[in-house]
């Protein structure tokens, strides 16, 4: 991680986002703007069982039996992951709370535990509006749509351009029908008819990421709970890392993570993060794809486990998975709405704020990303 400095972006304001309305706003119902070069910096991650971590000199270090294995400067640090038996001193866990630095705990194996977070004074403006958005059918859908097309658009795109050089018609079919389901999403009525359509453009995207994965890793389908193959051990890890980030995004713009649009809302179901998440699936989807196809990880990596958890992938090929979704979000792209290139971590805490600022002005809708 490196210790050079950073700039804070200018915060998302009505001249910026083609979503503001020409009403005066009151200073209550502005959108919260966290630091933005803060969330644009990676985790820490900590895998090694039996470490502990420590402050040392403005630094978070980890040792291992008392011993130093690696340190991170404590302003360069969005977030801590913590893998299984993983330790926290009290002046770790003061000083992460104080400095607002979410804790996040997984298993051994990378399933989610549970997380840390420092006191969050509610957006009751923001909450308000968002709660009484659910009650408009209309609103609820055109966001839902929204969601829905830039996945679509990004699982599609994947398709088309690791098929470039292979052709195969396989894959080309599922991406025209893919294409066909986007052309429909904005005439659908209802979030029933809605879901329908992204499920089966969704099965049709899984067929050909098989035909791209390989047979070598015996990837069939999206399977989870438990997931029964080294590809979808994989995708379930990534998409766990995603979710996580993207409840963070939401909380940090003032939103509740629990109250989504396309997603139903239910008990313990952080359903607006998995509205925010859904365009960046296809971003994990490719950094498993990187890491089977090229190399970085062989089905060697991975160990059969107990029922609960048939496949399991070995620490080594946590680290070098980890590795690779990190290069993979830190890289720069445009922002819609901004037209500021963030890194692609930051594109989460940006579509949050779209999110936020049409639930307060409108209209509705969501526009997605246009990374590659």
């Amino acid at each position: 991680m490196s210790d050079g400095g950073y700039r804070i972006e200018q915060p998302f304001g009505r001249e910026t986002s083609p979503c503001s309305r020409s009403a005066t706003r009151h200073p209550q119902s502005d959108i919260r703007n966290p630091p933005s070069a803060i969330h644009a910096m990676p985790p820490l991650y900590v895998l090694q069982q039996g470490a502990r971590l420590r402050l040392n000199n403005r630094r978070l270090q980890v040792e291992l039996e008392g011993q130093p294995l690696t340190s991170a400067p404590l302003a360069h640090i969005s977030q801590v992951v913590l893998f299984g038996n993983v330790g926290l001193t009290t002046p770790v866990i003061d000083t992460l709370l104080l400095r607002g630095v979410e804790v996040v705990f997984l298993s051994q194996d990378g399933r989610y535990r549970g997380r840390l977070v420092g006191e969050v004074t509610p957006h009751v403006p923001l909450r308000r509006a968002q709660y009484s958005r659910l009650s408009e059918p209309g609103f609820v859908l055109r966001m839902a749509q929204g969601f829905v097309a830039a996945k679509l658009a990004h699982q599609r795109a994947l398709l088309l351009r690791h098929n470039r050089e292979r052709q195969d018609p396989q894959v080309s079919a599922c991406a025209a029908s893919i294409r066909q389901a986007l052309d429909q999403a904005a005439r659908k009525t209802s979030l029933m008819s809605l879901n329908g359509l992204e499920g089966a453009a969704t099965a049709a995207y899984f067929r050909a990421y098989r035909l791209l994965i390989g047979p070598e890793w015996r990837f069939e389908r999206r399977a989870r709970r438990p997931p029964p193959d080294p590809v979808n051990v994989l995708l379930s890890f990534g998409y766990t890392l995603l979710a996580q980030a993207s409840s963070g995004a939401a909380q940090a713009v003032g939103l509740d993570p629990y109250a989504g649009f396309l997603h139903e809302v239910a008990y313990n179901r952080p359903a607006l993060a998995l509205d925010l998440m859904e365009e960046f699936r296809p971003v994990v989807d490719g950094v498993v794809l990187w890491c089977c196809r090229g190399g970085l990880l062989t089905p060697a990596d991975f160990t059969p486990g107990p029922p609960e958890r048939p496949v399991v992938l070995g620490e080594a090929g946590q680290r070098r998975f980890l590795q690779a979704f990190e290069t993979r979000l830190e890289q720069r792209f445009t922002h819609p709405i901004r037209r500021q290139q963030f890194p692609l971590r930051q594109c989460l805490l940006e579509q949050a704020r779209q999110v936020a600022e049409r639930i307060l002005h409108g209209p509705p809708g969501f526009q997605g990303m246009g990374f590659r």
